[in-house]
């Protein structure tokens, strides 16, 4: 079984370079950690408290189960439900337990005010603003719902903050220009009906390194922090997390000798092989291209990756500092590789990279 490595110098470095880059824009510029997807599947409690731990003191999710799970594992530092919702079981669980709540709509508006009466609390909140994305928060131009909503809302919550969400600023400027004005503009309508908001945020880690003239006076980061972005990494920023496994078995295999699912590679010589215990199913080999709170995105991408498996030939596996070819199609928990002419021995390590968020919630995290 393979366990995920995180390093934690590297880790270091990655907060140090990002908590730099954002005083470049404002001294007092909030960032605002997202430790969604079992913190981008660093490990939900051990990356917080790394975080923390490292001056980061704003947490973000993007469902009620991970913001209670992050109270009950102790963390204390505000931690916001980017997700709105009306269903009011769950808002009474962030209520009770001191989350940050998104309200987006009218009917999430009013599902909170029925269980701040019923509780008898005044939670802090955050307005989301749909610019352009499609998914949660007023639309942006329903001006007078929106200011009729806060004004109501002011009178039972504490209206921290107001957010919206680029769909793609790692490669779109104009839409993310567009986006942006939306937000801006409203924000100005607000103020001129007297509502001023102190947290504004619309960055994430793309727009954050992309375009720091739209950071505003909070960004949200998730993926930068991993050094996993999808725009030029001019913040030197270093890829956290790897796969390490073992050699479980060592064989020698004749010319002609198939590998594999489906037969799709055979030996040309005499080949002296690695069985090493470590797949596709524990999440060597997954990619993922963009940062995404969208399960169903997030499986389809799961399927492309998949799909990919079978087309590659040139993959690597490292043991000692050097590379080794794997051969054939990576199973669900096997691969094999290529280790003729060395005297490798079974229980040698094995590293392998991986995109933390695909590796199986199963796989041991270890912080070293």
């Amino acid at each position: 079984m393979a366990v995920l490595v995180i390093e934690k110098q590297d880790l270091k470095h990655n907060i140090k370079q990002i908590k730099e880059y954002a005083k470049k824009s404002d001294e007092k510029l909030k960032i605002i950690a997202i430790v969604k997807s079992n913190g981008y599947g660093l490990g939900l409690k051990e990356y917080s408290n790394f975080l923390i731990d490292n001056g980061i003191e704003y947490l973000a999710v993007a469902s009620t189960e991970e913001a209670i799970k992050l109270r009950e594992y102790g963390i204390k530092e505000d931690i916001l439900m980017m997700s709105s919702t009306a269903i009011e079981n769950d808002i009474e669980e962030m209520v009770k337990n001191n989350i940050t709540i998104t309200i987006g709509s009218k009917e999430a508006k009013e599902a909170l005010i029925n269980v701040i009466k019923r509780l008898n609390k005044k939670p802090k909140i955050h307005i989301k603003i749909d610019t352009g994305f499609g998914r949660y928060g007023y639309l942006y131009n329903e001006e007078e719902q929106i200011i009729g909503d806060i004004k109501k809302l002011q009178k039972f919550a504490v209206v921290e903050g107001i957010f919206s969400h680029f769909s793609t600023s790692f490669y779109k400027e104009k839409w993310t220009n567009y986006q942006y004005e939306n937000f801006i503009n409203l924000i100005k309508k607000l103020e001129e009906n007297e509502i001023n908001i102190p947290i504004k945020h619309i960055s994430n880690s793309s727009a954050f390194i992309r375009f720091p003239n739209m950071n505003l006076n909070a960004v949200r980061i998730g993926s930068a922090f991993l050094g996993r972005i999808s725009v030029a990494n001019k913040l030197g920023l270093k890829k956290i997390g790897y796969l390490e496994s073992e050699i479980s078995e060592i064989k020698i295999l004749p010319k002609g000798w198939n590998i594999g699912y489906s037969n799709t590679y055979k030996t040309k010589k005499e080949t002296k092989v690695a069985i090493i215990p470590t797949g596709y199913a524990e999440g060597y080999h997954m990619r993922l291209e963009n940062d995404m709170l969208s399960t169903t995105n997030k499986l389809r991408d799961v399927v492309q990756a998949i799909k990919k498996l079978f087309k590659d030939t040139k993959l690597y596996v490292e043991i000692n500092n050097k590379k080794y070819a794997i051969l054939g199609r990576i199973g669900m928990y096997h691969l094999t590789v290529d280790i003729t002419g060395e005297n490798l021995k079974i229980g040698e390590k094995v590293k392998m990279n991986a995109n933390p968020l695909y590796v199986d919630s199963s796989v041991r995290r270890l912080y070293k």
